[in-house]
């Protein structure tokens, strides 16, 4: 066959007309073909608007792909408006107001056909026309790669839409095609695209990836489903979903997105079912508008490269997370705004820098059977209106389990509180909130804290193995109001620290728990001085009480730390001795009074501190000489400006006295991103500058973390005079803690017992979460309580039987 000829091969069985041979042009070729005929083009390029009219095959020849170029100067280069099949074609376009290919009629197969042009779009379906399409590839930079529009449809399989101008793939005005296992990159508009009422987009184990716009945009009443599909390395969002948009994914993949992940507003509905979300720059899902609705069901969001939450929900929107997975992102999931709602179920929360559940300006969340852990805040309710309830829940491993502040008042019921690093409930700024049947275990500081007369409920809660105490409830509000304060019923600790409530609040004391602690009763209600009545007393003595040389003598007498009784007593005499020199009439040395406190939780930093503060007011540099301790739940607000306003007041709360920041280095995490502890920290130097002698600031936390924090700020090293390092003790240090523990409760520890000891410390890791002094404290409980549970079984015990502590109370070491 020569070349620039078509062969039309006849099929058929009529007698009248003669078709099969050779014509010299393609339209000469199809004008003589009937339906079932077979056209075989040779190879070349033909400069013909092709219009196939009836049910014929039209091919390049075999062994010859691409061959055949179908490449006019104008116009629409193929036209199909019949069920024909097309076959191993090469189409080019020059014309920027029409497509490549056109298909308006029939049911037509489009097999292997490449299209390479600068058309209006690549391939086009309209009408009702229903082609199957395979294996074809469109290369278009000035256009659309695949236009479906008018309520055409039809099938694409293993298609790839190379490059394209603007939509990879575009479906609009009541069109509804089906992709299967298809590829669309690099395309300068969105990958998928689907807009318009009744428009539907299907699509198979597809692939998005490299395109400037989002990767799926639905919008205009459009639906769409994805099943088994893969969108990534965006440049905009990665799905998009806008004005009563519908889509569902299924098993699908969204990952490498710059912007937010999925982002969807304006009434949308978004249903995903075990689909990964993952190494997104801004929210994993961003929800917003009333009306606007997503659906997750055994979903993972994580591993965030961005400073913002994963899950995003304000301005009325729902969302609805069952069995699912959040984790290595700086927030998990933020709720927002009156009408807000979130309905969490069954899920993990994990590996968060900053706060998993956060509920602002009147929303509400939901929580049912989850787990939040490694956290700064597992939950904080942050201002009035803002609630929901947290039911059943565990929070573990976090900074700070629950926050409620400004007025939010959650429900909080059968939840678990395990481990938090600065306390396991935080309620501050009129906060209120419900507890019921909470239990908090292992927290190192504080159970439960209310201070600023929060009106809380706790009712029915435990605390075990806190170390600064089960319950701390700070005097009433700054109103003085009577009807300040936390309502406690039935509340019990494992600790004489028990339940406290404020001594302003009679009230208080009535609800107060009776119950007996391990070590011994719970007191009611702290006391006052006697005939002060229910009037609170003062926070601190106008006056020091003690000399320098007593409070010195109470330094020295604690246990170990030899080292920094050593920088103590310096730094003291350096401060006397300039005293002197001043009333002698000689210049006295300047001594910066800030100082770094390193080493682990549990070797005396706290302890130092006071005694610190009390040993500058008897030399007269300190007006009071009190502590207030704080750290970075204290300090850092939620909103930009707040962090500088709650840093202030602490300030004025330590005026006179000593302001200790305990894990100072929270203030400044490694990824810091939008993190509000560099304002806290910007405002602190500051204040240490301005008002350097009315409050001596001392910051404590682990050696290396600590050394970091001073590197942040170029002011920050420079407002403290020294570091004095807090050593570990040792097993003979701890010994004598647990001597000292056990003559104050009256018990003995019985020959070999100091031995057992000796050896149970030595033999124990020292890693980070070795506890120091609180171990030794918490060794000698679980001594008491295994001590207890022997002499119970003991019909008339002795004097003997009931103090002596032996070798086998000591609990089993941890590994």
């Amino acid at each position: 066959m020569a070349q620039g000829t078509v062969q039309v091969t006849h099929t058929g069985t009529s007698r009248w007309r003669r078709r099969t041979g050779e014509y010299a042009s393609l339209a000469a070729a199809l004008e003589a073909a009937a339906d079932g005929d077979v056209l075989t083009i040779a190879p070349g390029t033909y400069r013909e608007n092709l219009v196939v009219q009836r049910a014929v095959t039209l091919r390049g020849p075999e062994g010859s792909h691409g061959s055949v170029r179908i490449a006019p100067t104008e116009g629409v280069p193929l036209t199909v408006r019949a069920s024909a099949v097309v076959q191993d074609l090469h189409v080019e376009g020059q014309d920027a107001a029409a497509p490549a290919v056109l298909v308006e009629e029939g049911t037509p197969e489009l097999l292997d056909v490449r299209v390479v042009t600068r058309s209006a779009s690549g391939i086009e379906v309209r009408g009702s026309a229903r082609p199957t399409v395979r294996r074809c590839s469109v290369d278009n930079p000035a256009g659309v790669g695949i236009a479906v529009l008018d309520g055409g449809g039809g099938v694409f399989e293993e298609c790839e839409v190379v490059s394209a101008g603007r939509a990879g793939i575009a479906v609009s005005s009541g069109a509804h095609p089906r992709l299967e296992r298809c590829r669309v990159h690099h395309a300068a508009g969105s990958g998928l695209t689907a807009t318009g009422e009744g428009s539907a987009l299907e699509a198979v184990g597809c692939e998005v990836y490299e395109v400037r716009g989002s990767g799926v945009h639905i919008t205009g009443r459009a639906t769409g489903h994805l099943t088994d599909c893969a969108v990534h390395r965006t440049t905009a969002d990665g799905i998009t979903l806008d004005t009563d948009a519908v889509l569902t994914l299924a098993d699908c993949r969204i990952h490498d997105i710059p912007e937010n992940a999925v982002d969807l507003r304006s009434r949308s509905v978004l249903t995903l079912t075990r689909t990964s979300v993952r190494q997104f720059g801004r929210n994993g899902l961003s929800v917003w508008d009333p009306g606007t609705r997503v659906d997750a069901n055994q979903c993972e969001i994580f591993d965030s490269t961005g400073d913002y939450p994963a899950v995003w929900v304000s301005d009325g929107a729902t969302a609805v997370l069952d069995s699912c997975r959040v984790h290595d992102v700086p927030d998990a999931l933020f709720v927002l705004d009156r009408g807000s709602r979130v309905d969490v179920v069954d899920s993990d929360l994990s590996q968060v820098r900053n706060t998993a559940v956060s509920v602002s300006d009147g929303a509400t969340a939901q929580l049912d059977d989850c787990r939040i852990r490694e956290a700064a805040t597992g939950a904080w309710f942050r201002d009035h209106g803002s609630g929901g309830t947290l039911n059943n829940c565990s929070l573990e491993g976090n900074r700070t389990g629950v926050i409620v502040t400004k007025g939010a008042d959650p429900t909080v019921e059968r939840c678990t509180v395990d481990g938090p690093s600065e306390a396991g409930v935080y309620v501050s700024a009129g906060g209120r909130g419900s507890f019921l049947n909470c239990r908090v275990t292992g927290s190192a500081g504080y159970g439960f804290h209310v201070i600023d007369g929060s009106r809380t409920t706790l009712r029915k809660c435990r605390t075990e193995r806190c170390a600064r105490g089960g319950y701390e409830f700070a005097d009433g509000g700054a109103d003085g109001s009577p009807d300040a304060g936390p309502l406690v019923e039935d509340c019990t600790s494992d600790e004489s620290g028990g339940p406290r409530p404020p001594a302003a609040r009679e009230t208080a004391a009535q609800t107060a728990p009776r119950s007996t602690g391990l070590l011994g009763p719970l007191p009611g209600q702290r006391d006052t001085e006697p005939g002060a009545g229910p009037a609170p007393a003062p926070a601190v003595p106008e006056t020091p009480v003690r000399s320098s040389q007593d409070v010195l003598g109470e330094l020295d007498a604690l246990v170990g730390l030899e080292s920094v009784k050593r920088e103590v007593r310096a730094l003291t005499d350096m401060i006397e001795v300039g005293r002197r020199r001043q009333r002698a009439g000689l210049k006295a040395a300047s001594v910066k009074r800030h100082l770094v406190f390193t080493g682990s939780p549990g070797t005396g930093k706290t302890t130092v501190a006071r005694l610190y503060g009390e040993i500058l007011a008897a030399l007269g540099v300190l007006e009071k000489g009190h502590l207030v301790e704080v750290s970075r739940v204290d300090l850092v607000g939620e909103h930009i400006g707040s962090t500088a306003i709650r840093t202030q007041e602490a300030f004025q709360r330590a005026r006179g006295g000593v302001l200790f920041i305990d894990e100072a280095y929270a203030l400044s995490p490694e990824d810091a991103g939008r993190d509000f502890g560099k304002e806290a920290i910007d405002t602190l130097v500051k204040l240490m500058e301005d008002e350097r002698d009315a409050v001596v600031v001392i910051v404590a936390g682990y050696t290396v973390e600590m050394e970091r924090f001073l590197s942040v700020n170029p002011g920050v090293a420079s407002r403290f005079s020294r570091t004095i390092t807090f050593g570990d003790y040792g097993p003979g240090e701890l010994l004598r803690i647990v001597e000292q523990q056990a003559d104050e409760h009256e018990y003995r520890l019985a020959p070999g017992t100091p031995e057992a000891l000796a050896a149970y410390f030595t033999g124990m890791p020292k890693g980070p979460a070795f506890g120091n002094g609180r171990t030794a404290r918490q060794t000698f409980e679980a001594m008491v309580e295994r001590h207890a549970s022997r002499v119970a079984q003991l019909p008339d015990p002795s004097t003997d039987d009931l103090t002596l502590l032996f070798p086998d109370d000591l609990p089993p070491r941890r590994g």
